[in-house]
């Protein structure tokens, strides 16, 4: 893997940002959150509970995915990707991208939502995420790390798990 792609991907609230943006650090790579690739439409409709369907879905994973395939760049992506066919489109033309599962109970993921200040995805769209959710299956290869710790362990894990050495 000369560029590899890291998608960390989980329900909201996981910590698919905290966590992807100290890894991309700790290793000298590339950062996006996947969510700042969602149309305006979907941040409102999200903001006001509604949850999206795979048709609002779609422009973002399209777009995403776009990102990825852009990169020269070793490049950590954060993303929920729930479901095995939006996987499957932020595949398409990286053969080098990895999943990583940032895998948690609902009950922790929960208390952290409702910790959380000034994020626009309210906590009553949790249930959803967990009904959409499609754990990855051994086919995808995915690096499962549990999400219980503080985030510095939960990079060490993802860094010992997926073989990528110390970072930068």
């Amino acid at each position: 893997m000369s560029n590899p792609i890291l998608l960390l991907m989980g329900v909201s609230g996981s910590g698919k940002t905290t966590i992807g943006a100290m890894l991309a650090g700790r290793l000298g790579w590339t950062y996006a959150e996947a969510d700042d690739f969602h149309p305006r439409a979907n941040v409102e409709k999200m903001h006001a509970g509604i949850p999206l369907t795979d048709d609002d879905r779609r422009p973002w994973l399209e777009a995403t995915a776009r990102w990825m395939r852009d990169q020269t760049a070793p490049a950590v992506v954060t993303s929920s990707a729930l479901k095995r066919r939006y996987r499957d489109l932020l595949r398409e033309g990286r053969p080098d991208l990895r999943l990583v599962y940032l895998e948690g109970d609902k009950e922790l993921i929960g208390e952290r939502l409702a910790a959380r200040q000034g994020h626009f995805f309210p906590r009553q769209l949790l249930d959803s995420q967990f009904a959409d959710l499609e754990a990855p299956g051994p086919d995808e290869d995915p690096v499962v790390v549990s999400i219980d710790g503080p985030p510095d362990q939960v990079v060490q894990r993802i860094i010992d798990r997926a073989g990528l050495g110390g970072g930068a």
